[in-house]
């Protein structure tokens, strides 16, 4: 489809660090918005070195920041610099949203809180992004997505298997929901916008979003309601929705819920419909109540053929199931690239990169992912843009209000 893409003509101002707060205006760079980072001076956003931790796999390319920061322009101010806020003020008054998630204390430090900047541009939208929200106890309590989204959430403890440690997050998955949670809500301050003229001020938090993401076990508790500890996969709370390895080391998930209607699918699937006038597996209920003696004839049954073979059968029978998917098969999922969740990039050293989970008939296809920024290669540019002189420009550098 041609003509404009649905956030072309929209300015973004990007001054949160990290993933979270980041991943809601990539988003809205990948639609056609003009994305400007603001850094600090010195290292800027630590986003910058996060490829170098040990939690994420280790690339010469910098793919964590170009993934997070694809196609946004750096520029660098010192806003404690009076010169350097000016020339903030200067940019914001021309900005349509401005995203920041620096903690309460130092916002109200740096006269960065809502309303602090709305006289500048009353057409602002304020996108803030927090760790536990914005009131209460831990309002100021920092918060990354392993301690506020998974943690405090109740999600590692409902992935916790009973008697054993505590579970692990992995890199970024709170953060890159939260981030879209972030940019719902400023996607629906811009319609507000679009109707009354008016800006706002809109949020999410990490916490907020992991309850959201935890919300059929939250919601149990909050009527009192609660599962059991998770059992080992030998011990199942249903042998139909359990994990089985294939000879040749795959795991399938099944997932059965119309037990009624799948049951004798899955007994002709797998050639063992002796089991259908077994009487300890007769009713759904009799199932679940000997669901570890069915685990533990199901398992040398798939451990007999290879993963491909399972998945022809259980697809003849239509059998809900699904293949406990490893990231080495990510480079070869041809369905992920039929449906643009694996896009190409224009970036040389990183030619393939994740696609924003996003599809509209009425737009083009996002813009095309190009690497992040350099640490300030925009400054002077921008700044030029706003009516900047060379020598004015100059003086901003050699004060350090600029980089």
């Amino acid at each position: 489809m041609s003509g404009p893409l649905p956030l072309q003509g929209l300015r973004v101002l990007d001054l949160a660090s990290f993933i979270a707060g980041p991943v809601a205006t990539t988003v809205m760079g990948d639609y056609g918005a003009e994305v400007i980072k603001i850094e600090p001076p010195g290292d800027g956003d630590p986003q910058r070195k996060l490829g170098q931790a040990h939690s994420v796999p280790q690339h010469p390319v910098n793919y964590c920041w170009h993934m997070t920061n694809r196609n946004k322009r750096s520029v660098v101010l010192d806003l404690k610099n009076a010169d350097g806020r000016a020339a903030f003020d200067r940019l914001l008054a021309t900005a349509d949203v401005m995203v920041v998630n620096f903690p309460l204390k130092v916002r109200e430090r740096l006269r960065m809180r809502y309303e602090d900047v709305k006289h500048i541009n009353p057409k602002l939208i304020y996108a803030s992004m927090t760790g536990y929200g914005e009131q209460g106890p831990d309002a100021d309590q920092p918060g990354f997505d392993s301690t506020a989204f998974f943690a405090r959430s109740g999600l590692l403890d409902g992935l916790t298997y009973e008697g054993g440690p505590p579970a692990f997050s992995l890199p970024a998955q709170g953060d890159q929901m939260t981030g879209m949670n972030l940019f719902a809500a400023i996607a629906m301050a811009l319609l507000h916008r679009e109707r009354t003229g008016e800006g706002s001020e809109v949020g999410t938090s990490l916490h907020a979003s992991g309850l959201w993401s935890n919300a059929i076990l939250a919601q149990g508790a909050l009527l009192g309601a609660y599962v059991s500890p998770r059992p080992p996969r030998t011990k199942p709370r249903s042998a139909l929705a359990n994990q089985y390895r294939t000879s040749d080391g795959r795991w399938i998930q099944l997932t059965i819920v119309r037990e009624d209607k799948l049951w004798p699918e899955l007994c002709q699937a797998i050639e063992r419909t002796d089991l259908l006038d077994d009487p300890r597996f007769e009713t759904t209920d009799k199932r679940r109540a000997h669901a570890t003696d069915l685990a533990a004839l199901l398992d040398p049954v798939f451990a007999g053929r290879p993963w491909l073979e399972w998945r022809e059968r259980l697809r003849r029978h239509e059998i809900t199931f699904g293949l406990l998917g490893i990231l080495k098969d990510v480079p070869d999922d041809e369905q992920a690239v039929a449906n643009g969740a694996v896009v190409a990039s224009g970036q040389a050293d990183m030619p393939r990169t994740i696609s924003a989970p996003i599809r509209m008939s009425f737009a083009p296809e996002p813009v095309t992912p190009g690497p992040g920024p350099d640490h300030g290669a925009h400054t002077a540019e921008v700044l030029a843009e706003l009516g900047y002189s060379t020598a004015e420009i100059d003086r901003l550098r050699g004060s350090g209000a600029i980089v």
